[in-house]
C-alpha cells in the first residue's frame, strides 16, 4: 500500500494551502481542515478527497482467479485510474473489496458482517459486496466508478479510530444518485454502533437517503426521496420522526447530503452535486426520548442501518466524516468543492447495441447448448431448442422486443412477443415472465443493461438493480447469478460461457 497523508499531515498541508492561497487546488478534507474541524473518515472510489492524496481509493477482486488489485488516482488529487480496473477485470466479473480511508487513520470500510436485523446472505452471513462496475460516472470528463449498493449489500468498519464518541460533535457529507433508492432500511453512511446490533435511541448519527422504511420514520415534502438522519430506531427528517415540510423531495441525479451533530442541536443539509449551493432543511435543537445527549459509538457504516437493517438500496459517490462542527460556510466551500468536480452521468452499456423497438432472439453460446434460445414456458423463462422449422408458437416464444428500460432508460426491458404487456424481470433470482404492474420495483427488476459477453461472444445482460448479477441458463432454467456465491446457479464453472448470449433478429 503506498503512503498517504495522516490527519495531522492533511490538517499542515491544508493550512499551508491557505497561507499561500493554493486553496483552490485542495480537496474536501484540506477544506473542512481548514475550517477546524479534519476528517478522521474519508472515502471515495470516484477521487482523491486531499489534493496530496496519491494512495488508494478502494481494491477491487476479480472472479476468474480472486487476485486483487488498488485503484489509485491518477495524480495526487486526482479522479481515480479506471482504465486500471477495465484491464485488469476485462473478459471476467470484479467486486469491490475494500473502500480505503484517506484521512491516513485506517477506518476502511470492508464487508459488513452479519448483525441483530439480518444475516447476509452469503454461507458466512456477510453482507454482499458491491460489483465494480454497477456504478460509472464522469468526473470532469473522465470516467470512475461509484459503489451501487443493492439489497443484502453492506460495507462497516467496527474498530474505528478518532470517529465521535457519545455527543462528541462531527459533521459528514455524501454524494449519492438522487435517483436510485428504495423504502428499504437502510441507506445509510456516517456513525453507527460497533457490534451490529441495536442497543436503543440514540447509538448512532448517519446520513439517509430514501423514502423510509414503513415503520419510525419521518417525512419530508412532496413523496419523496429525502435526506435524513438515522438516529437509531427512528429516521428523522427533524426535530421528530414526522413529516418536516421543510426537508424537500431531492431527486437530482448527484445529490449532496449534510448531516452534522453537536450537543443539543443537529441539521440537515443538502443540494445538486453537480451544480449551485447548499439549502438548509433543518437546523435545531435534538429529538427528545434518549437523543440528548447522543451516545453515538463511532462505527462507519454504507449501505446499511446500525444493525445492518440491510434491505435498501442507493449510490455512493465519496463521502467523509469530521472531528467537530463544520461550520455552514465551510460546508459551503466543500460543496463548491464537489460541483467543480464535475460529476455527469454516463452509458451504462457496452458491446453490441440494441435498438429499442426490435425484436430479438438470444442464443446460449455455452458448447452444450448453442441451439438453445432464451424462450418462456407460461412464467418461467427457460432455454429450448428453437430453429427455422419450429412451430409458430415457439418461435414466437422465443422473440422478444426491446424497450426502453422501464426503471432506468439507459438501459432496456424485454417485452414477450407472444404475451405483450409481459417483461422478463427477476424474482427470488428466478428470471420471470410477469405482466407490468406499473411499480417501482417491477420496473427496476424489469431493466437490463448490456455488455460485450464475457466469453467475448454477443452480450452479457446483467441486471441493473443488482449489477453483480447476470442473466445465466443453469439447467435449462434463467437466473440472476453471481460468479460465485450461496446459491446452485451461482457456480463458478462455465459462468462466461452461461452468461453470454448472441443477439439475433427475432423468430417471430
Amino acid at each position: 500500500m503506498l503512503p498517504r497523508p495522516g490527519f495531522d499531515k492533511a490538517g499542515i498541508l491544508a493550512a499551508a494551502l491557505v497561507a499561500t492561497g493554493r486553496l483552490v487546488n485542495a480537496g474536501p478534507c484540506d477544506i473542512y481542515a481548514c475550517g477546524g474541524t479534519p476528517c478522521v473518515a474519508a472515502h471515495s472510489t470516484t477521487r482523491a478527497l486531499y489534493g496530496a492524496y496519491a494512495g488508494p481509493l478502494y481494491q477491487v477482486s476479480r472472479g476468474s482467479d480472486g487476485t486483487k488489485v488498488d485503484i489509485l488516482p491518477l495524480k495526487a488529487g486526482g479522479v481515480a485510474h479506471s482504465s486500471v480496473q477495465d484491464s485488469f477485470c476485462a473478459g471476467t466479473t470484479c467486486l469491490i473489496t475494500i473502500i480505503y480511508d484517506q484521512s491516513g487513520r485506517g477506518n476502511h470500510l470492508t464487508q459488513a458482517p452479519p448483525g441483530g436485523a439480518a444475516r447476509g446472505p452469503e454461507a458466512d452471513g456477510y453482507d454482499y459486496l458491491s460489483s465494480a462496475i454497477g456504478a460509472p460516472v464522469k468526473l470532469n470528463g473522465q470516467k470512475a466508478y461509484g459503489v451501487f449498493i443493492s439489497p443484502y449489500s453492506g460495507y462497516r468498519n467496527n474498530k474505528p479510530n478518532g470517529t465521535a464518541v457519545g455527543d462528541e460533535p462531527e459533521g459528514m457529507y455524501a454524494v449519492f444518485d438522487g435517483t436510485h433508492y428504495n423504502t428499504g432500511c437502510c441507506f445509510d453512511y456516517g456513525n453507527a454502533e460497533t457490534n451490529s446490533q441495536d442497543p436503543g435511541n440514540g447509538h448512532m448519527e448517519a446520513i439517509y437517503f430514501g423514502t423510509g422504511d414503513g415503520s419510525v420514520r419521518g417525512t419530508g415534502s412532496g413523496s419523496g426521496p429525502w435526506i435524513m438522519a438515522d438516529l437509531e430506531n427512528g429516521l428523522f427528517s427533524g426535530y421528530s420522526p414526522t413529516n418536516n415540510p421543510a426537508n424537500p423531495t431531492i431527486n437530482y441525479r448527484f445529490v449532496t447530503a449534510i448531516v452534522k451533530g453537536k450537543p443539543h442541536q443537529w441539521a440537515i443539509r443538502g443540494g445538486n452535486a453537480a451544480s449551485g449551493t447548499l439549502s438548509t432543511f433543518y437546523d435545531g435543537i435534538r429529538p427528545a426520548n434518549g437523543y440528548d445527549p447522543m451516545i453515538k459509538e463511532g462505527a462507519i457504516i454504507l449501505g446499511t442501518g446500525g444493525d445492518n437493517s440491510n434491505w435498501a438500496q442507493g449510490t455512493f459517490y465519496e463521502g467523509v466524516m469530521t472531528k467537530g462542527y463544520p461550520s455552514d460556510k465551510t460546508e459551503n466551500k466543500v460543496q463548491a468543492n464537489i460541483v467543480d468536480a464535475g460529476y455527469a452521468a454516463t452509458s451504462l452499456t457496452s458491446g453490441p447495441e440494441l435498438t429499442v423497438g426490435s425484436s430479438v432472439s438470444l442464443r446460449a453460446t455455452t458448447a452444450c447448448c448453442t441451439t438453445r434460445y432464451v424462450t418462456h414456458d407460461g412464467n418461467t423463462v427457460n432455454t429450448q431448442v428453437v430453429s427455422s422449422s419450429s412451430s409458430d408458437a415457439l418461435k414466437r416464444a422465443a422473440s422478444w422486443t426491446v424497450r426502453t428500460g422501464l426503471g432506468n432508460s439507459a438501459c432496456f426491458s424485454f417485452e414477450s412477443n407472444d404475451t405483450p404487456g409481459s417483461f422478463i424481470r427477476h424474482a427470488g433470482y428466478h428470471l420471470k415472465l410477469d405482466p407490468n404492474d406499473n411499480t417501482k420495483i417491477f420496473h427496476e427488476d424489469a431493466t437490463f443493461c448490456p455488455m460485450g459477453g464475457l466469453n467475448s461472444q454477443g452480450n452479457s445482460l446483467r441486471s441493473w438493480s443488482y449489477p453483480a448479477r447476470y442473466w445465466r441458463h443453469f439447467n435449462g432454467i434463467l437466473y440472476i447469478a453471481s460468479n460465485g456465491g450461496p446459491f446452485a446457479w451461482d457456480n463458478t464453472v462455465s459462468f462466461n460461457d452461461d452468461v453470454s448470449y448472441v443477439i439475433s433478429a427475432g423468430f417471430a
